[in-house]
């Protein structure tokens, strides 16, 4: 009769490759899993319907994260149809086969085609380490100033992408958090009071020039609900406004360059 030994033939080596091509498969896994959390389930490009979310290794369990500053709590991911971005959006496809170019059908910078597109981020604004809100109007900060060695943007005229002037820009809106202008304040020659993004815009002795779009385009620029907030969701607006103008403003920047 042999003796049989259980672990005669297994040596330390072999436990440890073993060892690591285990932790390896589970890691995957556990990505995958993590990784679904959002844009998840999918959907058919050319029907939008909703396929199918996988078995339990491929399906994350809800995580529940706490928001700062008693914002609540938020959990992903998201039951199947919340969170899902809409289907039917101002724009038609150009041919009919998947990653066929979107033609839009209406104002692609208030539809929020293309660039213009935007993100519905949570409607409340950003804020800092002491829970204030960090973007406001330089006129409602005492403690920031704008530097005397420089231009000074507030009294100029903002000139558009077609050389006409769109308006006159009456207040900076400042970030207390990194102390820079985010967005001037502009009133236009319509008579709105709008925000347009500082990083879109040149600003010297001789005014401030914003190419982005067109002055007429300046009084459909998305409003603010405050005098002195802007929350992250108006702020995806408002960039996506302007954004999409580097596009959709004028029918030549549509065009190929050869």
């Amino acid at each position: 009769m042999k003796t049989a030994y259980v672990v005669g033939s297994i040596d330390v080596a072999e436990i440890a490759l073993w060892a690591f091509f285990l932790f390896f498969v589970a890691l995957v896994f556990w990505l995958r899993r993590e990784d679904r959390r959002e844009g998840y389930p999918l959907e058919d490009e050319i029907n939008g319907f909703i396929e199918s979310v996988g078995g339990p290794l491929s399906t994350a369990l809800p995580k529940t994260f706490r928001l700062p500053f008693d914002r609540g709590t938020v959990s992903y991911p998201l039951p199947r149809e919340e969170g899902r971005e809409p289907v039917d959006i101002a724009a038609k496809r150009y041919e009919n086969f998947p990653g066929a170019p979107y033609v839009p059908t209406g104002n692609p910078l208030v539809d929020g085609v293309g660039p213009a597109s935007y993100a519905n981020r949570a409607k409340w604004p950003d804020q800092d380490a002491h829970g204030r809100a960090r973007i406001v109007p330089l006129s409602t900060e005492d403690h920031i100033s704008v530097w005397k060695g420089g231009p000074d943007p507030r009294g100029m005229k903002v000139t558009a992408a077609d050389g006409k002037v769109a308006g006159t820009v009456t207040d900076l809106w400042i970030d207390r958090a990194e102390h820079q202008v985010r967005y001037l304040q502009v009133e236009t020659t319509g008579g709105k009071t709008v925000l347009a993004p500082m990083a879109m815009a040149s600003v010297s002795t001789s005014g401030v020039s914003i190419d982005a779009i067109n002055a007429a385009d300046y009084d459909a620029v998305p409003q603010l609900a405050s005098a002195t907030e802007i929350t992250r969701y108006e702020e995806e607006r408002v960039i996506g406004y302007f954004g999409g103008g580097y596009l959709y403003a004028n029918a030549g920047r549509q065009e190929p360059i050869l």
